[in-house]
């Protein structure tokens, strides 16, 4: 398990506070996966779930006792990237701001590098 620097990918409290919340719901630990999987419409997309543990090989983020954790492969599509909570009239969701990424969708689920 690698830590990050916090310059290296970043969970906002936002986000934080929300997977906690879900977490405690769900009865499980307060870990969120990022993945990236290739499809969407712009070639790769985003997909979040809660984790039971971390794995070996995972990169780590940590804020307000919440983990972001990345696999390898997916952390080099998102490095530098921030995972924030946003909630607007069109609903609330799990945003990702990727400095990697040179285009996205309309929806803001898939990208391109």
């Amino acid at each position: 398990m690698a830590t990050l620097a916090q310059a290296e990918i970043t969970l906002t409290p936002s986000a934080a506070s929300r997977v906690a919340a879900i977490a405690a719901r769900q009865g499980k630990p307060a870990i969120l996966r990022l993945a990236v999987d290739g499809g969407g419409c712009s070639g790769f997309q985003y997909k979040f779930e809660l984790a039971d543990a971390v794995a070996d090989d995972d990169a780590v983020a940590e804020t307000e006792a919440v983990k972001l954790v990345v696999d390898p492969v997916s952390l080099d599509l998102v490095r530098g990237c921030a995972v924030d909570y946003v909630e607007s009239l069109g609903g609330a969701a799990f945003k990702v701001e990727n400095p990697n990424a040179a285009s996205g969708c309309g929806c803001g689920s898939s990208f391109s590098v």
